[in-house]
């Protein structure tokens, strides 16, 4: 009997009409939550990425800018830009699309955002109140990654979550937030020697490596719920998981399809994220 799938994008859009419905009450107070996000450079994914976010400010009634740079764009005008932003009162969250060109330092550029419109949750006084469980903007993905959990009604507390990767963009903050909700938590990665043996123990098993169909059902427990962050553009065009769901689905619990699980997550999370930023930047003023 297969899994139960998590249908990420029914989840969003649950979320999004909650957001909706404050940004609409916002405005007839004459209020509007702003999100600037600045893209340098011509990537293909990047720019899709962009037009995705432009579109959900627009959907949800946020006030939204997009810079588009050229690739040739010196670091010192992307972080005069960053300043601008820093400063402009209409803005309330500022998101610099990651990869940078070469030439630039993507640390320099992270670091010079306002702590309090870091929307992606990447600059290091978040990330340093995520470790020590402080109020932050968090993560994306990863803050997408708990809600989808959350959702299945299975409780986190006192489960045994195992995480594949650890990167610093999902796998280390999935852990944290994982930890948080009071799981024991192990971090596996490409030099875990007993990978099997440690994922088979896994109640919640979140795989992030950027490897298609890494994950097959000999790595699965029972019943395990099954986050697959990992999208992957296979040969014949076709997007694929780091889990290999139509293996794995015959043995989990719950289970996130690729596309249509985490990836509808991490856009509405960040309008989340620039909704709160935008409330506690206007109690501030």
């Amino acid at each position: 009997m297969s899994a139960p799938v998590i249908n990420g994008k029914q989840v969003s859009e649950d979320i999004r009409g909650a957001l909706r419905e404050e940004v609409e009450r916002l405005n007839k107070l004459g209020f509007t939550p702003g999100l600037a996000v600045v893209l340098v450079g011509e990537d293909a994914a990047s720019q899709v990425y962009v037009r995705n976010k432009e579109k959900a400010c627009h959907d949800l009634g946020y006030y939204s800018e997009v810079h588009r740079l050229s690739e040739s764009t010196s670091e010192s005008d992307l972080l005069a830009l960053v300043d601008k932003l820093n400063k402009q009162e209409d803005i309330h969250g500022i998101l610099v699309q990651l990869p940078l060109p070469k030439h630039i330092n993507e640390k320099a550029v992270i670091d010079a955002i306002a702590v309090e419109k870091d929307v992606d949750g990447f600059h290091p006084v978040n990330v340093g109140n995520l470790v020590i469980g402080d109020d932050s903007l968090l993560p994306c993905t990863p803050a997408g990654v708990i809600e989808l959990i959350k959702r299945t009604g299975i409780e986190i507390s006192g489960k045994h979550a195992v995480v594949i990767g650890r990167s610093n963009i999902v796998g280390k903050p999935v852990s944290l937030l994982l930890q948080r909700e009071n799981a024991t938590v192990t971090m596996c990665h490409s030099r875990t020697a007993n990978m099997k043996e440690l994922t088979r123990q896994a109640d919640i098993l979140v795989v992030a490596i950027g490897r298609a169909n890494f994950v097959d059902a000999s790595y699965v427990k029972p019943g395990a719920v099954i986050i697959d962050v990992g999208m992957n553009r296979l040969d014949n065009g076709k997007l694929a998981g780091d889990v290999d769901f139509e293996s794995v689905k015959e043995v989990s619990g719950p289970i996130t399809p690729v596309p249509g699980g985490v990836g509808p997550m991490t856009i509405t999370m960040l309008m989340q994220n620039t909704l709160i930023a935008a409330k506690r930047l206007r109690d501030q003023a």
